[in-house]
Formats: structure tokens, sequence, C-alpha cells
């Protein structure tokens, strides 16, 4: 079984220029940066007019998680992210993205769309968690959902101060 979490956060900027910040590699290293935990980096990266593709690495310090958390993740917490997006159109863009922890018993997996708003953009995230160890999957399901949750959050707050930086 798994768990959904969604997220969703509006920006005052059009999609094309949210979309060309977040697909951008220079973006993606700075945001990774500021954070993306021990060890985090930019792996791969492809982009071209129809879309993009590419994929990160976060780090987590196995302190700041719930006990229960760490018991099945022993040692550092590596997250390798896979994302791709496609340009749907003027102001639409959709999205796939994919989470492991290499040597973890979970993962995850999602949609994402961008769109253009009356004034500004909208993007939308739809995730599922699935962990699969007996009895405590579901609760750490939805520690790992809060989590990406507040990373999301962080991501998109980032985004907002990297726009404006360049655009002001």
């Amino acid at each position: 079984m798994s768990t959904q979490f969604e997220y969703r956060s509006a920006s005052s900027h059009p999609a094309a220029d949210v979309y060309a910040a977040m697909v951008d590699p220079e973006y993606l290293r700075a945001r990774l940066a500021q954070i993306g935990g021990p060890g985090a980096g930019l792996l791969e990266h492809t982009a071209d007019a129809d879309g993009a593709r590419y994929r990160l690495r976060h780090g987590l310090d196995p302190e700041a998680l719930p006990a229960v958390v760490r018991g099945v993740l022993p040692g550092d917490v590596v997250i390798e992210r896979a994302e791709s997006w496609k340009r749907e159109g003027p102001g639409r863009y959709t999205g796939d993205v994919t989470v492991t922890i290499p040597g973890a018993p979970g993962s995850a997996a999602g949609v994402m769309r961008l769109n253009d708003l009356p004034a500004g953009s909208e993007l939308d995230i739809r995730v599922d968690v699935t962990v699969k160890v007996p009895l405590v999957g579901g609760l750490i399901e939805g520690s790992v959902g809060n989590h990406v949750t507040g990373l999301l959050a962080s991501e998109a707050e980032f985004t907002q101060r990297w726009l404006a930086q360049r655009q002001g």
C-alpha cells in the first residue's frame, strides 16, 4: 500500500519563467547547494525545446529523522530523484518524478503540473510514497511524506527568490 501526498504552490511569475528556472542546471545546482543536504548534487541533465530530464541526489542527516525511520535507514541517507518535464503548450507543462533511497525498502513516484493562471502560475505535485515494512510502513510513509512536503515548500520559496533576483 502507499500514501498519497499533494503539494500546490502559486507564483506571481508565468509558467514559462518558472519552468525555465526549474530546469536550468545553474538553478538546480544552487538549489541543491542551499537545501539539498549533505552530498547533494546534479547527477544528470538534458534539456531541449520540448522538455527536460534530470537526476538529483539529496542527502539527509539521519538525526533529523524520526527514530522509526532511522531504524530502517541505517547510516547516511541518500535520496535519488529523477524528474522529466514536457511542454504541453503555451503556459502548460507536465512532469513525472521518481524517488529512490538506495538500500531502503521504499520509493516514491508522482506527477507534476505547471500551468499559467490569470496572474502568475501554479505548480501541482501529487506523490505516492510506498514503504514496504510490515506494521510500521504507513507510519514511515507519513513521515517521509511530511519531509517531502517540507522540501517542496523550501524549493518553491527558493524558486521565487531565484526568479525575483534575476528579474529585479
